[in-house]
């Protein structure tokens, strides 16, 4: 899970939402309502069919692009739980809350890195203690 979240708001346009996950080097960015009425996410697939569609980055607002519907971690999801429900989302960034706060951004690399240190044991936290909490991925 990645605890360092890049935070844009509904009116940032596009390119600006793109221009800053590319100099993070992130596929997401957490767009925090200012009305408060909760939190959603761009990723480079929104900005990817945009271009795709022949929008205009620098006039389209990321508030336009956000789902309408968003699926939310816990601490407490294992991997398992997190792989799961972005492979029944068919999206590939989960955005992990703690109350109202979002606390990280759980990622398919992540996941899969996760996995990978379990199998080559280069992050052995003891086989019997089952799978990775996502608040610790």
């Amino acid at each position: 899970m990645t605890t360092t979240i890049l935070e844009v708001g509904p009116a940032h346009t596009l390119r600006q939402a793109a221009s800053q996950m590319a100099a993070r080097k992130v596929g997401s960015a957490v767009v925090r309502d200012p009305d408060g009425n909760g939190h959603a996410i761009v990723t480079e697939r929104d900005v990817l069919l945009a271009v795709a569609q022949g929008l205009d980055l620098d006039a389209v607002h990321v508030g336009d692009h956000v789902a309408s519907s968003v699926v939310y971690a816990s601490p407490e999801w294992s991997l398992d739980d997190a792989a799961d429900a972005m492979a029944r989302g068919r999206f590939r960034h989960l955005m992990v809350v703690d109350g109202p706060d979002v606390v990280g951004v759980v990622s398919v690399r992540d996941v899969i890195h996760a996995w990978a240190q379990e199998r080559t044991g280069e992050a052995r936290r003891g086989r019997d203690a089952g799978p990775s909490a996502v608040g610790t991925a």
